[in-house]
C-alpha cells in the first residue's frame, strides 16, 4: 500500500507579487525553493493564511535571494500582496518507509529570507 505524506513545506511566507495575466503557477525566490526541497514543476498547495482560500498548482524558479513568492495566472485572484501562505507538496511511498519519513518544513523570515 502507498500513502501520501507531507514531503515538503514553506510555513508562513508572504505574497509579494500577484500577476493575473501569467500562465498559472507560483514564482518562489530559489533559495526558499532548494531549502524547502522544492524542484521546478513540482505541483504544491497554496493555503492563504489571510482568507482560507486553497489552491494546487506548480513551482517556477524566482530570482534567488530576491525573496519572491508570486502567483500567477488565475491564482493570484486567491491573493493580495502582503498575505501569509503556506506553500505544501506531498509525496507518494509505501506506508513502512513513510512512518520513518521525516518532511523538510522551512519557516522564512518576513521579508522570505532564510533565517
Amino acid at each position: 500500500m502507498r500513502i501520501e505524506v507531507l514531503k515538503s513545506k514553506i510555513h508562513r511566507a508572504k505574497i509579494t507579487q500577484a500577476e493575473l495575466h501569467y500562465v498559472g503557477s507560483i514564482t518562489i525566490d530559489e533559495d526558499l525553493m532548494d531549502a524547502a526541497n522544492f524542484i521546478e514543476g513540482e505541483k504544491v498547495t497554496v493555503v492563504n493564511v489571510n482568507n482560507g482560500e486553497r489552491l494546487e498548482t506548480y513551482v517556477i524558479k524566482g530570482e534567488r535571494g530576491s525573496g519572491m513568492v508570486c502567483l500567477n495566472g488565475p491564482a493570484a485572484r486567491k491573493a493580495q500582496v502582503g498575505d501569509i501562505v503556506i506553500i505544501i507538496s506531498y509525496a507518494s511511498m509505501k506506508f513502512e518507509k513513510a512512518k520513518k519519513f521525516k518532511p523538510t518544513i522551512i519557516f522564512p523570515t518576513p521579508d522570505n529570507k532564510l533565517p
